[in-house]
């Protein structure tokens, strides 16, 4: 089974870069062993759409990205499956997680969605202004997610080895050197 761990996020718009930066991590930092399956991880960013041919080559996908709850607090982390959604969920909070939704609809209507299981985090909403710095309620979430996202690959029987002990302010500063390379058409 081919497994994708895909953050999705706007790393200059703070707590939204949630999803690159975690996907970032995971990637530096776990090496992940199985004779069955593989594990890939990708910063995906704000692509949506254009991550349709990558999500659709995959048994599985891990979702990394910020929601929106009703009656819920900077910092909550929601787990849950895309064909599960919760009613008191939405992606209201900023325009690529109306996009990255209707991507994984889109996939689905062709019938071609492999399983996805979101982890999910409520961020504080920038205006404005931009910054590629997380507020501390979404630094502390992160360790909550690593750990969901690491559980949920072993429970696949993958073992999960640490390459490199970190944090997620250890690698956020490097994370707009990463990401799914693309032509953009110049």
């Amino acid at each position: 089974m081919k497994i994708i761990i895909l953050g999705i996020g706007n790393i200059i718009f703070g707590d939204e870069g949630i999803g690159p930066h975690l996907a970032n991590l995971i990637d530096e930092k776990y090496k992940f062993i199985s004779d069955e399956h593989s594990v890939d991880v990708v910063d995906g960013g704000t692509l949506a759409q254009r991550l349709i041919s990558i999500i659709t080559e995959y048994d599985r996908v891990v979702l990394i990205d910020c929601v929106d709850v009703d009656d819920g607090e900077i910092g909550d982390v929601y787990s849950f499956d895309f064909d599960k959604v919760p009613n008191y969920i939405t992606w209201q909070g900023s325009a690529h997680e109306v996009e990255m939704l209707r991507t994984l609809q889109m996939i689905e209507m062709m019938g071609e969605l492999p399983p996805v299981k979101i982890v999910g985090v409520i961020p504080y909403v920038i205006g404005e202004n931009s910054t590629f710095e997380m507020t501390e309620e979404l630094i502390k979430a992160s360790v909550t997610m690593e750990k969901t996202i690491i559980d949920y690959i072993k429970s696949f029987d993958i073992e999960v080895e640490v390459k490199k002990d970190l944090k997620i302010t250890d690698v956020s500063g490097t994370t707009y050197t990463k990401g799914v390379e693309y032509d953009i058409g110049i």
